[in-house]
């Protein structure tokens, strides 16, 4: 039995939970004794953790890096309010569209003299979620292994400091082809350290909750529904799906969109779609535990990013069957066999429009892309003999067997 530590930050509702929760339920329970750390205990998955895994108690510390500045002050740990500040300044001075990626680089890095070291020793120690200071400088691990879900060659990171933190791992795990790609762009000197190893999916388990009710103004609605679930944050582009909606409208399509989740610019988003008066068109429908209902209504299922390693929704619309468009981000052709399992349309709103204007009316290129999503095996539980392979890859060099 091998004792193995998975760091996660919290259990809200989102791609990379999701994801997680999937890879423990299938995780080897006979071979691997599993300890979850979650720097908060909060989210609508934490319930849903199996009860193979024993979940560690939380530390204050770490919790920190989601609370305001001022509530980690009042918490009386006033030397990591100190970093907190510290980062921001130093993030403040780039100008870039994302100054959050740096920010919580200098927030770990500035706070790391400050956070606990775990005491007990594993075999086998996962950093689920950049940035992965935690595993790499406060857990002691025969293995490490860190995981990156997204894009890297899109997202502004002080390389230096990264490239410090990745030498702590002896191995880093894409999701997804052209995810190890493009984050091989931004670090050529780290090829050795990295495999691919996509996302865990249940199309069984998918297909299931797909049947509970769905949200009674969805059923309701008889227009042609378009559906996004995501996060509502830059990265997902619900705001250029907001201007590719009204340019549809404007043309006298009778559509709906729906979009399921939560996030910091959902205050922006209502804005926007107040300011294009597509309040009877466009909706967010907000956090939602189970959002295959909405997927499983769909006519198309439209994933309008900027950038993504491998989107998770993205998989699970397919083995529901449904019509994906996605947009051209880097690493889309590993998401989408284009014009077969779904569209691949420009990243603008003119693009994600054209793309639904298409399938809206020839509905024999919808079925045709239904009927291939039926026919494939989306079942990929075989990924996890990746983790098993390299566990024991590492036996083997360290017992010097051949």
């Amino acid at each position: 039995m091998k004792r193995t530590l998975i760091a996660s930050f919290d259990m809200e509702v989102g791609g990379v939970e999701r994801s997680l929760i999937s890879m423990l339920q299938h995780l080897d329970t006979q071979l691997h004794e599993v300890d979850v750390m979650l720097y908060s205990h909060s989210g609508d998955f934490l319930s849903q953790l199996p009860e193979t895994v024993s979940l560690l108690d939380e530390l204050l510390h770490y919790k920190t890096f989601r609370m305001s500045i001022p509530s980690v002050f009042k918490s009386g740990l006033f030397h990591l309010g100190l970093t907190r500040l510290a980062a921001k300044y130093r993030a403040s001075r780039g100008k870039t569209a994302e100054q959050g990626y740096r920010q919580m680089q200098y927030m770990w890095k500035y706070a790391l003299p400050f956070l606990p070291k775990l005491e007990q020793k594993y075999d086998l120690a996962i950093s689920y979620l950049w940035p992965h200071y935690m595993v790499a400088e406060k857990v002691e691990a025969k293995l490490k292994i860190a995981w990156i879900h997204t894009d890297y060659s899109t997202v502004d990171t002080d390389i230096a400091l990264d490239l410090a933190m990745w030498k702590k791992y002896d191995y880093i795990m894409a999701v997804s082809k052209a995810c190890r790609q493009a984050f091989l762009q931004k670090y050529p000197s780290l090829d050795h350290k990295v495999r691919v190893m996509e996302n865990i999916s249940s199309p069984h388990l998918v297909r299931q909750q797909a049947m509970e009710p769905l949200d009674e103004r969805m059923q309701r609605d008889k227009r042609f529904k378009l559906v996004t679930v995501a996060r509502l944050s830059y990265a997902k582009g619900i705001d250029v799906a907001v201007e590719a909606m009204r340019l549809l409208v404007d043309e006298g399509y009778d559509i709906s969109w729906y979009v399921i989740g939560y996030g910091g610019e959902e205050a922006k988003l209502k804005e926007l779609i107040a300011e294009r008066k597509l309040e009877n068109h466009f909706f967010l429908l907000g956090k939602k535990l189970n959002p295959y209902p909405y997927m499983q209504a769909a006519d198309i299922y439209v994933q309008p990013s900027r950038y993504e390693g491998k989107a998770v929704t993205v998989v699970e619309a397919q083995q529901l069957g449904r019509p994906v468009i996605i947009t051209d981000y880097p690493t889309a052709s590993s998401q989408v066999r284009d014009g077969q399992d779904g569209m691949i349309c420009q990243s603008n709103p003119a693009g994600i429009a054209a793309g639904v204007r298409l399938l809206y009316h020839h509905r024999y290129l919808m079925e045709e892309l239904e009927r291939c999503c039926q026919q494939t095996n989306y079942d990929n539980s075989h990924e996890m003999e990746t983790l098993y392979d390299l566990y024991r890859e590492e036996a083997v060099y360290a017992t010097g067997d051949s």
